[in-house]
């Protein structure tokens, strides 16, 4: 159940004893975890409020993921003030202004953005990645497909394979675990509702960056995957080109088949994950976002790479409980 855009009781106190006792508590946004975000006005100054209420949510790793992207030269959110006891942060207001809704409304800039956005990435992934953070890699990709058979199916009584189904998955995944290419730091929701657009700043730190506590350490093609097969945004196939190209322009790597795979594997766990998300916790609005990610997948199951996980598709998912059961 989605939790009510109402501030937790602690916070004006909390406020208070950090300098904002004043300041207007307007609500700003919800997410798909328990993390609720509030709007601080007092006066010409704006802050954030993230509320992450324990046991559910640690707000600890956020502020490492932001410390750490500021070292790196990138847009993050300073953290202002903190009571990690009761889950509370205050962090920087980047503004109203998402590149979800900038390209949307000016299509023509698409290209332009998303050359900044891959620009990033590769800056990001030229630097060791953070210590510390959860491997990302064969093992945990397999582990999250599997939410695809145990959400997805049973919800359209799909009777399925599972062990063949992981099989064929590890037959595509085995080679991009051993490409041999460096691992890199994996925000793992980047995407243009996490990205703002910051003013004042410019270059790859014109994108303010969200949503990143979740972060691990893996594959350098699993981020270019998530901004360019955006579960929310139409990327035009053309634009999703030219930056996987300019992505290995910059660095030297071939990630092609990586990157189809790794789109693929996130794809089907996303669609796994939005019906949990329905059934489980009452947010029903994540269906409206499933014929986006079938078209997705199924492009990339055209890739002479995803053969396997195509055939096992074909044996167990009709047609008609794809993307025609959500329209």
């Amino acid at each position: 159940m989605a939790a009510p855009m109402i501030p937790p009781a602690h916070a004006p106190a909390f406020l208070a004893a950090h300098g904002w006792g004043d300041a207007q508590i307007l609500p700003l946004a919800g997410d798909a975890s328990f993390r609720r975000y509030f709007r601080i006005v007092d006066g010409d100054r704006q802050a954030v409020l993230m509320d992450a209420p324990p046991p559910h949510e640690d707000p600890r790793p956020f502020i490492a993921v932001a410390e750490f992207l500021c070292e790196q030269g990138l847009t993050a959110p300073t953290i202002l003030a903190r009571d990690l006891e009761r889950g509370l942060l205050l962090i920087d207001d980047f503004g109203d202004v998402r590149l979800r809704e900038t390209v949307d409304a000016a299509p023509h800039t698409e290209a332009g953005y998303y050359a900044g956005v891959t620009d990033l990435l590769v800056h990001l992934h030229a630097r060791p990645p953070m210590e510390g953070l959860p491997v990302h890699g064969l093992d945990q990709w397999l582990d999250e497909v599997m939410l695809f058979s145990d959400w997805y199916c049973p919800a359209f009584d799909i009777d399925v394979d599972r062990d063949a189904f992981r099989a064929a998955w590890a037959e595509v995944l085995t080679p991009v675990e051993t490409d041999g290419l460096p691992r890199v730091t994996v925000l793992r929701d980047y995407h243009a509702e996490n990205i703002m657009l910051v003013p004042g700043k410019d270059g790859i730190t014109h994108y303010g960056l969200l949503d990143f506590q979740d972060a691990l350490v893996g594959h350098p093609a699993y981020d270019l995957a998530s901004v360019l097969e955006d579960a929310r945004r139409d990327v035009s196939p053309a634009v999703e080109a030219a930056m996987l190209a300019r992505y290995q322009s910059a660095t030297g790597q071939d990630i092609e088949a990586a990157y189809w795979a790794l789109a693929a594997q996130r794809n089907t766990r996303i669609l796994g994950v939005f019906v949990r998300l329905w059934k489980r916790d009452n947010k029903p609005h994540y269906k409206s976002f499933q014929p986006r990610m079938w078209g997705l997948l199924e492009r990339d199951l055209t890739h002479p790479a995803l053969v396997p996980v195509r055939q096992w598709f074909d044996a167990n998912v009709p047609l008609e409980k794809r993307a025609e059961i959500w329209l």
